[in-house]
This record gives structure tokens, sequence and C-alpha cells, in this order.
């Protein structure tokens, strides 16, 4: 009687798979619409401002990234986002004047160059195709990798799609 084994030919190429989905931030990105502080709704006048950030709840802010924007169309003053970061000091993890969307790709292109690749030098690693993931934080991934791997590859670990080979 014949032995019939299988051989996982994925696990024995040695191929290392990188979900960049591991390196998505954790905090929660929140978005803080300074439209809530404008006078009537339209502008920004100085003691109406400071009555209204003084009344606000900063705390609901702590731990987390936030994104300040404003929706309505209006001129503001720069001692508004001076006096909005001051407020958030030392409560949100991150503050930054851009949309909720891509304060959340910048802290995901943030873990993934700082992670520590050292793990897969000299390795075939494939980074797995996801179709949720901006191309930026792909093209990061590159950046981050290839200096470690002798493979770069992207898709799945049974039929990757070669990028780099040293």
């Amino acid at each position: 009687m014949e032995d019939n084994v299988f051989v996982n030919k994925v696990h024995a190429s040695g191929i290392v798979t990188v979900d960049l989905m591991d390196y998505a931030p954790l905090e929660e990105v929140v978005s803080l619409d300074i439209r809530e502080f404008l006078f009537m709704g339209l502008i920004i006048r100085e003691k109406e401002f400071k009555d209204a950030i003084g009344a606000y709840d900063w705390e609901a802010l702590r731990h987390k990234a936030v994104a300040v924007c404003c929706s309505e169309d209006t001129i503001i003053p720069t001692w508004v986002y001076f006096m909005i970061a001051d407020r958030l000091y030392g409560i949100a993890s991150r503050v930054d004047y851009r949309p909720a969307a891509e304060v959340v790709d910048l802290l995901w292109r943030t873990n993934i160059q700082k992670a520590d690749f050292t793990y897969l030098a000299g390795k075939k690693a494939v980074v797995k195709a996801n179709p949720k993931i901006a191309p930026d934080i792909f093209m990061t991934a590159v950046d981050s990798l290839r200096p470690f791997v002798a493979t770069l590859m992207y898709g799945e670990a049974g039929m990757p799609k070669v990028i780099y080979k040293r």
C-alpha cells in the first residue's frame, strides 16, 4: 500500500506572509468640526469662540486621534487652530488638520514605518492582497520591507506576483 503524503508547497517554499491589516491603527480617529464653535454658524467672534471651547467636553476626545476640519466655508484665523490644539494637548493622542480618513492613513503608514521587519532578513515575503487597503499603504510597505527581504511579492502565498528579487 502506497502512502499518500500531501506536501504543503506554500509552507515548504519558505514564503512569509505579511498582512498589512496587522499594522492598521488601533486608536480611534474622530473629526472635530470647527463649525461647532462659529458664531451663528458663520464666523469666528473671539468672545463667543472662547466661551464655546470653554464649554466643550474635551475629555470625550481623550486618547483619540482628532482630525480637525471646518465644514463651513468661512475664514478661520490661525489663532483658532492654536487654541484648539492647546485644548487637545495632553488629551488627544494626535491632532491634525486634515480629513479623518487621511489621519487613519497617516497613522497606518507610521505604524508600518516603525515596524521591525528584521525577522524577514534574507527571506521571501509576500504582502497579502487586500482591496480595502489604500495604494499608499502598499507603497509604504515596499519602502519598509525591501531593505530586508530577498524576494518581495504581492498577492497570496500560493500565487504571488514577484515585485523584487535580490
